[in-house]
């Protein structure tokens, strides 16, 4: 069983997503409820037990039908693919905890769309090819497609339809681009390709040059950096909350794929192509740090304004992207998982405010008083708190991580005023944020609204995400160890080829 241990988190997905549909659980709410939380538990404890088995044994290769790399489709288990395979799938056991609470009754199939979405994704961070990257890029997106749609109204639909043509668009230019990585390298194997880069020469290294631009735009659209960024902030306030909350790691692919590719195949050792993206990601990853934080000052809903705080967590990411050392990639990966657990969080607790406050919601605007004010408004704070980088919460041992990783670079000149100011300016709009949802009253009378309390399962599943935080920094020194070795692994490029290549099932 050991040997298959890889390719569990996508089977189990996918059984998963089937089992739902089928009968009795697609005719009994109560049934599929039951059957889709303990696979949601399974996968995740699968997915930690993976992750664990790596760290303790290494890079594992999977490969599909015994046929072994570069000939046959591969899965590539190694310690910075399984964490954020358990992270999407604690994501998506949060979903659908929370989901099971009421929301998956507001449209059809919710359960077996979020499987199919933690299916997509899960196989988009094993997987070995570029091919089969865009393969799950799609099933992530044909499943993300339908959940947007969720219990949906017009403003839901135009926002998918964004969202959706602008995927489609991003899907063509790569299969494009792969098509031209393909013609001139002969495989789209990521550890053959990184082999093979070095030996280009003459008009091939211009041709793959223009196969990996065309990579990074479809990347840098997935992943939201500017200017391909214009879909995000609607699409993700327009979505159900719950929907949105889970939407949280998707960007993560696409910043993951330039990591992979950008360090693997285009990095140190791709000869004349060497970094060929680094100035183009680092003007655009401040850039965006920059928007980010303008959309989040302007933000005039809790939903817009924490849609804004993924902008600017995508734009530090692809920061340390550009960077190309360990020590930004270790703390790459530690604010990856910080900041997509508080920004998960921050979308699900919108959700209870704004069925407090009536028709308000969640804008940010006086309103009625919130019907459970201390429980709320103490998970906002730690929330804030942990956002805006505040000790001793996991944004302050990220932050410092961040900036001490890039305090020798050219670009700290830069990047330090334009994170630190972010920070405050974030700190501003949270704060604006908190006296307008928990302080500001238009109608004195309505100090008791007349609506229920929050859900305890909902409640769980808020409390659960906020409490990663502080978990984060108790357990900081295990956590930064796995953290630098994910990021010395990657970065070993001649290791990852051998044990991909010479690797097997």
């Amino acid at each position: 069983m050991i040997q298959h241990l890889a390719s569990l988190p996508i089977l189990l997905p996918m059984l998963a997503a089937v089992i739902l549909l089928l009968p009795p659980c697609g005719k009994s709410v109560k049934i599929r409820r039951y059957a889709s939380n303990a696979m949601a538990l399974i996968t995740f404890a699968v997915s930690v037990f993976l992750l664990m088995h790596i760290y303790n044994t290494g890079i594992s290769v999977y490969a599909i039908g015994d046929w072994s790399a570069p000939f046959g489709i591969v899965l590539v288990a190694d310690n910075l693919s399984t964490l954020l395979v358990a992270l999407t799938s604690f994501l998506g056991l949060g979903a659908i905890l929370y989901g099971s609470a009421g929301d998956d009754e507001k449209g059809s199939f919710y359960h077996p769309l979020v499987h199919f979405l933690v299916l997509g994704v899960n196989g988009a961070f094993l997987t070995g090819d570029l091919f089969n990257l865009f393969v799950f890029f799609e099933v992530l997106l044909i499943a993300s497609y339908a959940l947007l749609m969720h219990g949906g109204d017009k403003q839901n639909t135009r926002a998918a339809l964004q969202y959706v043509i602008l995927n489609l668009v991003g899907s063509s230019v790569f299969l494009i681009g792969l098509g031209i990585l393909y013609g001139v390298l002969g495989t789209l194997n990521i550890a053959d390709m990184a082999q093979k880069v070095s030996q280009l020469n003459g008009d091939d290294v211009f041709i793959a040059k223009a196969g990996g631009l065309l990579l990074l735009i479809v990347f840098a659209l997935k992943g939201a950096l500017l200017p391909l960024h214009l879909w995000l902030p609607n699409t993700y306030a327009s979505a159900k909350p719950v929907v949105a909350a889970l939407f949280a790691i998707m960007t993560k692919v696409g910043v993951y794929a330039m990591l992979r590719v950008y360090t693997v195949i285009f990095g140190e050792q791709a000869g004349a192509l060497e970094h060929m993206v680094q100035p183009w990601l680092w003007g655009l990853a401040i850039a965006t740090i920059i928007v980010g934080a303008m959309g989040a000052i302007a933000a005039q809903d809790l939903r817009k304004l924490t849609a804004n705080l993924v902008l600017v967590s995508v734009g530090t990411l692809v920061a340390l992207v550009a960077l190309q050392n360990v020590n930004a990639t270790a703390a790459l990966l530690y604010y990856l998982v910080h900041s997509t657990l508080v920004s998960a969080a921050l979308f699900l607790l919108a959700d209870l405010i704004a069925k407090q406050r009536g028709k308000v919601a969640d804008r940010l605007v006086g309103g009625r008083a919130v019907k459970q004010p201390l429980l709320l408004g103490a998970c906002f704070v730690v929330a804030a708190l942990t956002v805006v980088g505040m000790p001793p919460l996991s944004g302050f041992v990220g932050k410092i991580w961040i900036l001490k990783s890039t305090l020798n670079s050219e670009q700290a000149l830069v990047f330090w005023p334009v994170y630190l100011i972010t920070s405050f300016v974030l700190l501003v709009a949270l704060s604006r944020a908190g006296t307008s949802l928990f302080w500001e009253r238009k109608d004195k009378r309505s100090e008791s609204p007349d609506c229920a309390d929050a859900n305890p399962l909902q409640v769980t599943v808020i409390i659960g995400l906020l409490a990663c935080s502080p978990l984060l920094v108790i357990f900081g020194g295990p956590i930064s160890e796995y953290m630098v070795g994910a990021a010395t692994q990657l970065h070993d490029i001649s290791g990852g080829i051998n044990a991909v290549l010479k690797g097997g099932m």
